[in-house]
This record gives structure tokens, sequence and C-alpha cells, in this order.
């Protein structure tokens, strides 16, 4: 019988949805499940996105340019300006999605055999995307105590090699929530100036920040064009996950030759989620103020519903909307995979994602867990619930 690959049996599993088969027979038993463990917004996508869909007069169902189409990413530049960064039309390639610009990102700047550092914990794909690039991926590790903050630039220079080629952030990050400050984005430009790397940021978070915060981009600091690549999602922004539209930006005019040879490889992105992300861009500001305002509110009530239970350890996220949490309990894998087999409270359970999969040092969050506030309040103080007395049973067992 032939066989697979080396390089895909070293594939991840995604710590987010190889638990799925047991929600669905958890489902299938008639039990409610709370999913707090995927990055899928409940908020409504804007209706002019829609709209553009349903009113798309098209008789031929085309290819668009492999960038992406022109129009969308000029206006794309032009909200991006708005923001406050100088970017224009050629320095953007439109991706299927943030993941695509991720691939492109790697696959442009690295050899199978090269290293990329990441603060870990980490989106649990940067794996995969690393795998399938042939790249090594290098953690530095923050923790829960710190808030999960940037760790101590001595510690990336302890780590960087003759093969390190770049350093790869998300901010703000998923799985912790934490948002970079401007001071530690400058401290990570003078390091890859220094050491003449890339800066790949994953910036899908921007627009959710609170308590004030702002969101400083890696495309703002001066003199970082030839190091600089950022990537971006309509996926949260919009609510809009099943459009699969991303980007890969970059003033580097090398990179984006090389990313586009990529794009010319894969054809071209999905038009009609290309009319939907064009049209997205007139949605009014009122939009993100409402779900700022939301997401705030759902986080303030998660990490106080979670600090009432005794041994939970919480960092407060200052972006996006995950926190991770540290439980009292021995193993965040067999727990979450137990409250979906075994455990139900009034027919309701919860589903969790395990943490240790957002590492790549072995042994390392095995009793945290991923939590994602895309739920009504309602309904995670009621997930939080369930989450309290499942613990005191499991730990009974």
């Amino acid at each position: 019988m032939p066989k697979v690959s080396n390089k895909g049996q070293q594939m991840p599993e995604s710590p987010i949805r190889k638990l799925v088969p047991y929600a669905e027979i958890a489902k299938k038993k008639g039990h409610k499940v709370y999913h707090l463990n995927i990055g899928q917004p409940d908020i409504k996508t804007p209706d002019v996105a829609l709209q553009a869909v349903k009113n798309a007069a098209i008789s031929v169902l085309e290819y668009s340019h492999s960038a992406g189409f022109e129009s969308y990413r000029t206006k794309l530049s032009q909200y991006y300006k708005n923001q406050g960064l100088q970017i224009d039309t050629q320095d953007i390639i439109i991706t299927t999605g943030g993941s695509e610009a991720l691939l492109f990102a790697m696959g442009s700047t690295m050899d199978a055999g090269d290293e990329i550092i990441i603060p870990e914990p980490f989106y649990a794909n940067y794996n995969g995307f690393s795998t399938a690039s042939g790249v090594n991926v290098i953690p530095v590790i923050s923790g829960i105590e710190t808030g999960f903050a940037l760790p101590p630039i001595e510690a990336f220079e302890k780590l960087i090699t003759p093969k390190t080629k770049a350093i790869l952030i998300c901010n703000p990050g998923n799985p912790t929530g934490y948002l970079y400050s401007q001071e530690e984005i400058l401290k990570l430009a003078e390091i890859v100036k220094k050491h003449d790397l890339f800066l790949i940021a994953d910036e899908v978070y921007r627009e959710f920040t609170y308590d004030g915060d702002k969101h400083f981009s890696v495309m703002n600091v001066p003199g970082l064009e030839e190091h600089a690549i950022m990537i971006d999602s309509v996926s949260k922004r919009y609510s809009m996950c099943g459009a699969r539209i991303g980007c890969i930006v970059s003033k580097n005019k090398e990179v984006m030759t090389t990313a586009m040879k990529f794009a010319q490889a894969r054809l071209s992105p999905p038009t009609y989620a290309q009319i939907a992300s064009e049209a997205a861009l007139e949605t009014p500001q009122s939009y993100f103020d409402d779900v700022i305002t939301e997401y705030k509110d759902r986080r303030d009530t998660l990490i106080t519903e979670l600090n009432k239970i005794e041994g939970v350890v919480v960092a407060k996220p200052k972006g996006a909307f995950y926190c991770i949490a540290k439980l009292p309990i021995d193993n965040a894998d067999k727990f979450a995979q137990w409250l979906l087999e075994s455990y139900d409270l009034n027919g309701e359970t919860v589903m969790v994602a395990p943490a240790a999969g957002f590492y790549s040092t072995p042994n390392v969050g095995l009793d945290e867990v991923r939590i994602a506030y895309v739920l009504k309040k309602e309904d995670l103080i009621k997930s939080v619930q369930i989450l309290k007395e499942a613990i005191a049973a499991y730990n009974k067992l």
C-alpha cells in the first residue's frame, strides 16, 4: 500500500477542530453544546456586503487578477490610509483568507530547514503552515503570569541562528488576546533590522482593542519597509469568516514580486467573496463602535465569571476576542473530550479548545484552554457555570 508523506504525517491536528466529532455525538444525544472553542463571531455580517453579492449582475463567473480586483485593492489602500498606514495599491495582494497570505509570506521568505521565531502560545495553524512550508518553528515562551507580554528581547536574541529568517507575531493575539504596545513593536523592529530578518505581523484583529488601548501596526514603523510583512483578513473584522478573503501587504518589492508568483500559481481569489469584501469597506464606523462595545462587555462578563471559579487563573485580554484560562485539572485535552463525551448539566455542555495545541514546546499548556467570547453574555455566564460544575465533577473521577 502506498504511504502518505512524512510531511503529511507531521501536520498537526487543529486543537480547535479536532473535537468536532465528539461535539456532533453530544448533539445527537440531544445535548446543547456551547461553542467556546472557535473564533466564529455571532455578529451579523454587514448588510452592504451581503447585498452586493445578491445584486451582482454576473453572466460569466470569470477569474479575477491574481492580485485580486484592482478596485478592491485601491479601496483597501484607502482604508489603510484612513487608519494612518501609508499602504498603496501595489503593496497589496488579495489572498484566499489570511491563511493563504501566511503561506505566501513563508514561501516568499523562507526555504526548507529555515527557522521562524514565534512567541507562544500562538495561533495553532502557524504550526501547520510552518510544517507545510518545511520551516522550523522556534518558540519563545510568554506566560500567563505576565498576561502573555512580549518576552525580553534577550530571549529572542538567544534563539537567532544563521537559519533564522523571520519573527512572526499576532497582534492583537490569538489565542491570548494580548495587544502589543508601541514600545514592544519598536523593540522587535530594532532586532529584525539588527539581524536582517523579516517581521511578519498577523493583524487580522486590529479593530478589536479595549480600554482605550490603540493598535500599533508594523507598517507604522519608519525604516522597517524592507522587513515588515502584514497579514490581514475580512473574517473577523466584518464577521465574514466564510468569505475566505485576506491579503498580504508589504513595501518590500522583492517580497511582493515573489508572493505574486504564488498568487499566479493558485490563479485568483474567489470573485463573489471579493465583491462582498469590497462592499464591506463601506461599513459605517457605527458598526464597529457597537461591535467593540459588545465584545468588551462579553470580555468583562467572561473574566468576572471565570475568576469566581476556585483555582482558575486567567489573563485579561486587551484585544481580539479570546483568552487563555489555566484550569485546576490534570489535562485539558482529556477534560475537553470528557465534557463532550461524558458530561452534561441539565442537558447542556461546553466545548473548549485545549491550549497545548497553541504551543510548539512539548508538555506546555497542558492545563490551559482557549476560550472565545463570541457568544452573547447570557450564554457566556451559563457556559462558565457549566465549566465550574464540570471541573468539580471531573476532579472527583
